[in-house]
């Protein structure tokens, strides 16, 4: 290797990393890797995900943006650029920082001292001890000085050339300054200038980027030209490949620090064994899926249902494509999602596909059928990575569950903090019908990271912050556009949602990502909208789509295919009542005497107060009536995800289909009551005799009924009176005999629901319930037409045949009748209209697009953000990336004091004081034992952390002002309330707050 005669052998001083953790100390190994080392463990990490990550249509877009058409060309750009990401850290200010700080360790300060020595003895132009350090953030360095060192002339660069011929540097320099998380402002970038003074840095900065383009074989002389990034989707797609590689490089325990005594053709071999290793470790290998029928696929259901088999025949053999899916719930659309995941795997390229649901139980609730998915479906003999990406995922069995399987598979002792291993749900390797088998490395439980998995399924929160200007929100995006995403249960957003993931779905068409949507019927105006968004992002007319369902299919050239099948559904008949709720000692007393002779009753309630108030009247009676304890279940969203998980995994045992989806579930109970919230409602696969429910949005009331009579096989097993599905929906009535929907004012009643539901979607549900209970209150193929029942409120509906029609007169009223039912209607309509406008202009402000309404693409400063708009997954500044527009709540830790007679206080997670909190500190420890300890800890905090509402806040002291637990590591940086073992605050906030395993985390009324 020769070196620059004025530089010497100092350039190769300068560190990228330092081993503030021990793990290259550990190994043996020096403390310090220097900056060249880390750029080409970046560079060799970007080809190994371009060769074996990166989805074809991806891949396609980077050749376009960095090679001019030539993939062999792009490449080498990708890997160069990518490469030169840190150069900013050859810079004084950040040099500097070598041992400083609190935290650091002695070894490290005397590591510091040694390496000073050697960098100014070599010509470093560092600064004194003393002496002042211009800083600026080492991203900004580099976005400052790339552009006029790769060549651009423009008067930004000091030249007098054309600015456009520099573009593309630029728009390159502001990717690359984005690193860290936020694409920075020119002004950001602009005032980086001072940090690195060309005069001292510009040797050094020439002779890396020399030597960078020499290993990778980059022509410098034509980068400017082939650099274009014109389409705005590479943009977000280069910055999050970038990082991706950054990340894995930065790795300790993936790539180990280099030796100056060794060449930099060594680093590079090096670099490239390393590299090949980790994405091996990591499983970041596309999906090649085979050739398989459905019955291979699905063996539990080998024949394809009409309308899926209808779906499949249209299946686009070429490019990628929206579907839209619509059904009932158990209709059989995930299914269907799943097989359009494999086919477009197959014709597009790509690496694997994210489903997001609406809620974390969904989540966990459904991972068991991706997992059966993937073990038949992946088609390469080794494993497939799936993450489940939600806010507590390391508390779910699920993921221990995967966990367990990847430590078995690499040879390591199972933790002793993980759940049972249950080989139905994670088959044997062993089986020759198997390829392999799902599968997860703890690296994807760091946040942003599970959406990088070739495999994830996790909330629909990660897709609608893949497009607000928040950390690394380009990250999630590029994650998305390299899968065919599954968006589930597309009926359950609020509005605010529906626009950001519109957003999002433009971008993925931009990227040729497939998108598939799965809803219970959507109204028109929303399917309408997601198909215009798709059309803008392939830069096509989009065309009224009208009733296409229960599928419709757009290409990219915004051609619409709406599948129809031959035969009509399954007919889902059900008994509705609409009644006038009689009182929680009513309504407790009613159920309980109907259930008396047995079944599976579900009662949904609105708020967790009205379900905690019926469960406390229900148990007071029940006791009276014989019941036992476990026959009646309380299940809301304020319980403690160690309290509640138990709850769904149970009422998933006995209640959902059972080992054998063909026979009747064998530890289904004869007689139980289960009062819950919404967190019934969605994704949770279980089937009841029997259902009440409070008044709802007519589309959330479908999807309730979905609950009702959903496993065929038990419907033998039911108790004679439930064998016709029925279904009652219980409302207030305001004086004058309409609805009560509005909250109750000064000497007026009202309903708290209107916190939960608009006054106008419950205005409207009861109007269309009333108007069917009207018009239809019987049929003859559920009641016996010589009883009639009108004068009781009682009709049958049938969720596939009046479904679209009930939700298309919510969603687009016709002229309201004029009579009082329809004064109420108008007045509550023009109040919800308002607050969708909020919700439109909201999403608006905060959405990124690739293209605006005048259909002009999007450039990089358009994307810019700052420290303000916050890591998009929690609540902050007025800026912070928002996921949904619910009141925002803040974290806590919840633990119990226990203070045993004579002995010493301790805290635990339960209030029996049978779980003890370890508080050790776990996480500078590198050895498994070590790292399986600091997992269990983490993973036991997440099952007792809880959110409170801001509101809370204003009978609460302040977070800030709480107790600290400083002296904990694990606990330093939470917020921690202590109750003692009844469930009474002690310390944390200064207020009127309790927790109980039934009512969970809730201010004490006084």
């Amino acid at each position: 290797m020769r070196y620059s005669r004025n530089i010497g052998l100092g350039w190769l001083l300068i560190w990228g990393k330092t081993d503030q953790r021990g793990v290259s100390g550990h190994r043996g190994e020096g403390s310090w890797n220097p900056l060249l080392a880390h750029m080409l463990d970046v560079g060799a990490v970007t080809g190994e995900l371009w060769d074996n990550y990166l989805a074809q249509p991806v891949r396609d877009r980077l050749v376009e943006a960095l090679g001019a058409g030539d993939e062999v060309v792009a490449r080498r750009n990708a890997m160069f650029y990518a490469a030169l990401h840190d150069l900013g850290k050859a810079s004084g200010g950040f040099l500097h920082q070598f041992g400083r700080g609190r935290w650091v360790r002695s070894r490290m300060r005397q590591a510091a001292r040694t390496w000073r020595a050697q960098a100014r003895s070599a010509g470093l132009p560092l600064p004194e001890e003393s002496g002042f350090a211009p800083w600026a953030r080492h991203e900004h360095v580099t976005a400052h000085h790339l552009p006029r060192l790769l060549g651009c002339t423009c008067r930004h660069c000091g030249g007098k050339g054309e600015a456009r011929r520099g573009r593309g540097l630029h728009r390159m320099a502001l990717l690359l300054g984005g690193h860290h998380g936020h694409i920075p402002h020119l002004e950001t970038v602009h005032r980086a200038a001072r940090a690195a003074r060309p005069d001292d840095w510009d040797p050094y900065y020439r002779h890396m980027i020399e030597t960078l383009a020499r290993v990778f074989r980059v022509d410098l002389e034509r980068l400017s030209e082939r650099t274009s990034l014109e389409r705005p989707v590479t943009l977000p797609l280069f910055a999050g490949l970038v990082v991706m590689a950054d990340w894995i490089a930065s790795d300790e325990t993936l790539f180990h620090y280099r030796l100056l005594t060794q060449t930099v053709e060594q680093w590079w071999n090096a670099s490239q064994g390393q590299a090949e290793a980790a994405l091996r470790k990591l499983r970041l290998r596309s999906w090649v899926p085979g050739p398989l029928e459905w019955a291979d696929l699905f063996p539990d259901a080998p024949l394809p249902r009409p309308f899926q088999a209808a779906a499949m025949k249209a299946a686009p053999t070429d490019g990628p494509a929206l579907v839209i899916v619509e059904g009932p719930t158990g209709a059989g659309k995930t299914s269907l999602a799943l097989w359009y995941a494999h086919h477009l795997a197959r014709v597009n390229g790509y690496h694997g596909l994210y489903a997001a649901m609406p809620t974390r139980a969904g989540t966990d609730q459904a991972a068991a059928e991706y997992i059966s998915f993937l073990t038949r479906a992946f088609g390469i003999p080794t494993d497939a990575n799936l993450a489940i990406v939600h806010s507590t995922a390391e508390a779910s069995r699920a993921v221990h569950r995967l966990l367990d399987a990847g430590k078995r598979r690499s040879g390591h002792e199972r933790a002793a903090d993980c759940l049972p291993f249950i080989e139905d749900t994670l088959p044997s390797a062993g089986d020759p019908k198997l390829p392999g088998r799902p599968v997860l490395d703890p690296w994807y439980l760091r946040r942003c990271l599970g959406v990088i998995s070739t495999f994830g399924i996790g909330t629909a929160d990660q897709v609608v912050l893949a497009a607000q200007a928040s950390e690394h929100w380009f990250l999630r995006l590029f994650g998305l556009a390299n899968k065919t995403v599954i968006i589930d249960e597309a009926h359950a957003y609020e509005l605010f949602q529906e626009r950001l993931l519109e957003a999002v779905i433009s971008w993925l068409a931009d990227a040729g990502a497939s998108v598939v949507v799965l809803s219970a019927t959507l109204p028109s105006g929303t399917r309408q909208a997601v198909a215009d968004a798709w059309c803008r992002g392939h830069r096509v007319q989009p065309r009224p789509l009208g009733a296409e369902g229960p599928v419709t299919l757009i290409d990219r050239g915004g051609r619409v295919t709406g599948v129809r099948p031959d035969e009509a559904p399954d007919p889902q008949h059900t008994r509705l009542d609409l009644v006038c709720d009689p009182g929680t000692a009513v309504l407790a007393d009613l159920i309980l005497r109907e259930a008396a002779g047995g079944g599976c009753t579900a009662v949904i309630r609105n708020r967790v107060d009205s379900a905690h108030d019926l469960y406390s009247e229900v148990c007071e009676q029940a006791r009276k009536l014989g019941w036992r304890t476990e026959e009646v279940v309380l299940l809301h969203g304020k319980l403690l995800p160690r309290d509640r998980l138990s709850l769904e995994t149970r009422l998933r045992e006995i209640l959902g289909p059972g080992e054998d989806r063909t026979q009747r579930n064998p530890a289904r109970p004869e007689r139980i009551l289960v009062i819950a919230t919404q967190v019934l409602e969605q994704s949770l696969d279980l089937d009841f005799d029997r259902l009440y429910t409070d008044l709802a949005p007519i589309d959330l009331l479908i999807q309730r009924r979905g609950r009702l009579h959903r496993h065929s096989p038990n419907q033998a097993g039911r108790p004679a009176p439930l064998r016709e599905a029925r279904m009652t929906v219980l409302h207030l009535t305001a004086p004058d005999g309409l609805p009560l929907v509005s909250l109750p004012a000064e000497n007026s009643p009202g309903n708290l629901d209107a916190h939960v539901y608009a006054p106008y979607a419950l205005t409207m549900s009861w109007y269309l319930l009333n108007d069917l209970v009207t018009a239809r209150s019987t049929c003859a193929s559920c009641a016996d037409e010589r009883n009639p029942e009108r004068q009781h409120g009682v009709a049958c509906f049938d969720a596939t045949r009046d479904g679209a029609s009930l939700i298309e007169r919510a969603y687009s009223p016709a002229p309201f009748p004029r009579t009082p039912i329809g004064s109420l209607l108008r007045a509550t309509w023009e109040r919800w209209l308002d607050d969708l406008r909020d919700h439109d202009n909201t999403a608006h402000a905060r959405a990124l697009y690739p293209y605006g309404l005048d259909g002009e693409p999007t450039g990089v400063e358009a994307l810019k953000s700052g420290e303000s708009h916050g890591k998009g997954d929690r609540s902050g500044g007025a800026l912070s990336a928002r996921s949904r527009l619910r009141e925002p709540g803040t974290a806590v830790v919840v633990l119990f004091r226990q203070s045993p007679g004579g002995g010493k206080p301790f805290y635990s997670y339960d209030p029996a004081g049978e779980l003890v909190v370890d508080l050790g500190d776990h996480s500078a420890q590198h050895d498994q034992e070590a790292i399986d300890a600091h997992r269990a800890q983490q993973r036991e905090f997440l099952l007792n952390t809880s959110e409170i509402p801001v509101s809370w806040l204003s009978h609460l002291s302040p977070v800030s002002e709480w107790p600290p637990f400083s002296d904990r590591p694990p606990l330093r940086n939470r917020a921690v309330i202590v109750l003692d073992s009844r469930g009474r605050c002690l310390s944390g906030p200064r207020g009127p707050i309790a927790y109980t395993t039934t009512r969970g985390l809730h201010l004490v009324r006084r």
